[in-house]
């Protein structure tokens, strides 16, 4: 039986022809359309995604900045602005930078970030007032002051991370360590396992990857799945048939949730059962406060110490691995480091290490050319539309900075690829400005004050232990 009549079918093609031909007018008419950037963005993000599933788009982004802002300069036009897609536009300047990041929060948060993660927590939710209250009740416990009283735990599982480098070094006999990534990984994640559930995953006495691990390490390609194909990952849970490369977008999240969930449950019956003689956790007061005190519900302390995981682990053991391999690979730089950790007593704890300029400018200048977050950091332009760079930009845009294209910046970093810790003796306010490993504005990183106490102190531990060591450019890194 024939569903439709030769008629019916050239009327249903002329309807989808002009649709088509609307659709590619208002593409190459659109308000992005003006804005610099590669033709095909005028009208798909799938090579953006492309590039995000290879690990790269960091790098792509970058590089179409460095081509449309030198063609910009030849034809003398403004703005260091460039789309992406469609509905994207990257945006390498100071001044729109601190406008879309500002503590305002007149930029509200994308769906991608609930599309990069299965909880809602300070880090994902797009709820102003939410992150609010969040932030209000768990910033206090990062902060510098509010970390005192866990320095010991940290530094205990710094000097356990070299301790086990020493060990392997002396095992195989050999003059090199053989793999400074994985024992920093087993650091980060050991230190903030214990700070936010209050029990250490105990991997640095291990010393082999347990189920957690390895679902911290499959996180990253997971996000990207989930972002690349946020309908799919939504519809994989309710297919009859698995899709494979999709459905681990969902399976790792959930096992770290499962994971999450079982070891909370267990600090709270401890912290039940034993109140105040309990080791504090970076969010046991909000479970267990006080009378009079705001606290937050079983899923809320979930969510975000399931966050605190995630962003605290890979994120300062790679910056650690980048340091320590830069600095060996530059025999002035270790050279002048070591002279100024050798002026350090033999008691030495973090506060000590603040006072170093040397080492907290070869922090800095690694956290420079290899951020924990190179790429942007997606936010909405609100509803009446902005200005930026000399372009209108309308409302509901999604608009970013990256951290990757702004450390790169010629102009403001001279000689920019270049390793130069000294660049830091006397910032320019330009350099203050554009530097943002950990974000910017009202939604920058919690974790900023642990992650650069872990780098101080495992640097400095590092480097008076193994007082002379070389880069390995075989499989490994040292």
């Amino acid at each position: 039986m024939q569903l439709f009549s030769t008629y019916q079918t050239y009327i249903a093609l002329a309807v989808l022809a002009l649709e088509l031909l609307a659709y590619l007018f208002s593409a190459v008419n659109g308000p992005l359309a003006k804005l610099p950037g590669p033709w095909y963005s005028n009208f798909t993000e799938a090579i953006g995604k492309y590039h995000l599933l290879k690990g790269r788009k960091p790098t792509y982004i970058h590089e179409l900045h460095e081509k449309y802002d030198y063609r910009r300069a030849k034809e003398k036009q403004s703005g260091p602005i460039v789309r992406t897609s469609p509905h994207e536009v990257s945006i390498k300047d100071v001044a729109a930078m601190q406008r879309m990041y500002s503590v305002k929060g007149e930029f509200p948060k994308t769906s991608w970030y609930t599309q990069l993660v299965n909880v809602e927590s300070v880090f994902s939710t797009t709820n102003i007032a939410l992150h609010r209250r969040y932030r209000r009740l768990m910033s206090a416990a990062m902060s510098d002051s509010g970390l005192v009283r866990h320095k010991q735990t940290i530094d205990g599982k710094v000097r356990m991370a070299i301790q086990r480098m020493a060990e392997e070094t002396q095992r195989r006999g050999a003059t090199q360590i053989q793999d400074v990534f994985f024992w920093s990984m087993c650091m980060a994640t050991d230190i903030i396992a214990e700070l936010s559930f209050g029990q250490s995953f105990n991997q640095l006495e291990m010393g082999e990857k347990n189920e957690y691990m390895r679902n911290l390490a499959a996180i990253g390609s997971a996000q990207s799945i989930r972002i690349s194909f946020p309908i799919m990952t939504k519809l994989s849970r309710y297919l009859p048939f698995p899709v494979p490369f999709i459905r681990k977008g969902t399976e790792v999240l959930d096992r770290t949730q499962k994971f999450a969930t079982e070891i909370l449950q267990r600090h709270y019956r401890v912290v039940e059962e034993e109140g105040e003689e309990v080791k504090p956790s970076l969010l046991s007061k909000l479970y267990h406060p006080k009378p009079g005190e705001e606290g937050l519900e079983f899923h809320e302390v979930r969510a975000n110490a399931q966050s605190y995981i995630v962003a605290g682990s890979d994120t300062t053991s790679n910056t650690l691995t980048y340091l320590i391999w830069l600095v060996c690979k530059h025999d002035k730089v270790r050279s002048r480091l070591m002279d100024e950790l050798d002026t350090l007593p033999d008691s030495f704890e973090d506060g000590d290490l603040k006072k170093l300029p040397y080492l907290n400018q070869a922090i800095e200048e690694t956290l420079r050319l290899y951020s924990s977050v190179p790429a942007g950091l997606p936010r909405a332009v609100p509803p009446e539309g902005i200005e930026f760079c000399g372009h209108w930009i309308p409302g509901g845009t999604t608009v970013s900075t990256q951290a990757y294209t702004m450390h790169r910046n010629p102009a403001i970093f001279p000689n920019p690829l270049k390793f130069d810790p000294s660049r830091w003796e006397r910032p320019t306010q330009a350099m203050k400005d554009s530097f943002v490993p950990f974000g910017s504005g009202s939604r920058v990183c919690m974790g900023v004050h642990l992650a650069r106490m872990e780098l101080r102190l495992a640097t400095a531990r590092f480097f008076l232990t193994f007082r002379n060591p070389r880069v390995s450019y075989g499989r490994r890194l040292l």
